[in-house]
């Protein structure tokens, strides 16, 4: 017996491949694997930490609805203008299908959700814009929406917040679509011009109009880490100028690097710092609504 447990076991040991059935066992979903670090986590904890990976700080995509919840002071966050759909006035092929699929498949009506919300106890209207939308593409709803929650904010003499995330404008509209950039832009200037504060965050991806219009108006202009922001495409613009162009380009620290950002911040700390903003442009701050 003594001889027997220093003798190597002639018998193979095979690993086995799981069947289907017990594949099935573990529910879909229940880890994520990080894009930048490939590190797997368990996706409820993920959650719990705002979408924000634990091993690398990368930053996974968020939709409105988690956008909101990240931000506002449970319970007060009050969505306008949901009903608003988009039309096809160009007759564009598939274009309404494509819309409907989209609906169904986020339970939105269009790629920007506006509202009223209190942050930290300070009240502002906000607009957060949903890459799970026709890739959060700027239409002649998007851009209705969000000039009517800066008029809101107008009317309501409180700060006007707003997350871009977007492939630019929509092509199924064409000129329609462009249009948006100087509806917005107009907007924004009425509202500065009556003291409004206005705090745009850029998050990935913000390109195309989106980027070269509302998105880069803020009176704060921040954005989180690694987001891709810029108007042209990297390809264009390298076989435009013939040069190389650098690694981080358009990257949220590029731009900060050469001062077209405020400041990049996490979304762990980014409720703070809106709180902080918020709290010094109202009454008794450094800013007092009652003197416009």
């Amino acid at each position: 017996m003594l001889k027997e447990l220093f003798t190597k076991s002639k018998k193979k040991k095979y690993a086995t491949i799981p069947s289907e059935s017990a594949k099935q066992d573990v529910p879909e979903g229940i880890m994520t694997k990080c894009p930048n670090c490939k590190k797997i986590m368990y996706t409820k904890e993920l959650l719990k930490n705002l979408k924000v990976c634990f091993h690398c700080g990368y930053h996974h995509q968020m939709d409105s609805k988690e956008r909101i919840h990240s931000i506002a002071d449970p319970g007060t966050f009050k969505e306008l203008d949901r009903e608003m759909v988009s039309e096809n006035p160009l007759g564009f092929p598939g274009y309404e299908e494509k819309l409907e699929q989209d609906r169904k498949k986020t339970k939105l009506n269009e790629a920007v959700v506006i509202g009223t919300l209190r942050i930290g106890e300070q009240e502002a209207v906000i607009a957060v814009m949903d890459a799970t939308f026709r890739m959060g593409s700027m239409g002649s709803v998007v851009g209705e929406k969000i000039t009517r929650a800066i008029e809101k904010a107008d009317d309501l003499r409180v700060p006007f917040i707003i997350f871009t995330a977007s492939g630019g404008a929509r092509m199924q509209e064409g000129v329609l679509s462009l249009m948006q950039m100087a509806k917005t832009s107009v907007a924004l200037k009425r509202f500065s011009d009556h003291g409004g504060l206005i705090i745009s965050i850029m998050t990935h991806p913000t390109t195309g109009g989106v980027s070269a219009s509302f998105a880069s108006l803020g009176d704060f202009n921040l954005a989180e880490p690694g987001a891709l922001i810029g108007f042209a495409g990297r390809r264009i613009i390298e076989q435009t100028i013939r040069e190389d162009l650098p690694e981080d380009f358009q990257t949220s620290e590029f731009l900060l690097k050469h001062g077209q950002l405020d400041a990049v911040i996490s979304r762990l700390d980014l409720k703070e710092k809106l709180t902080g903003i918020l709290q010094i442009h109202q009454p008794g701050g450094r800013f007092d609504w009652q003197e416009i």
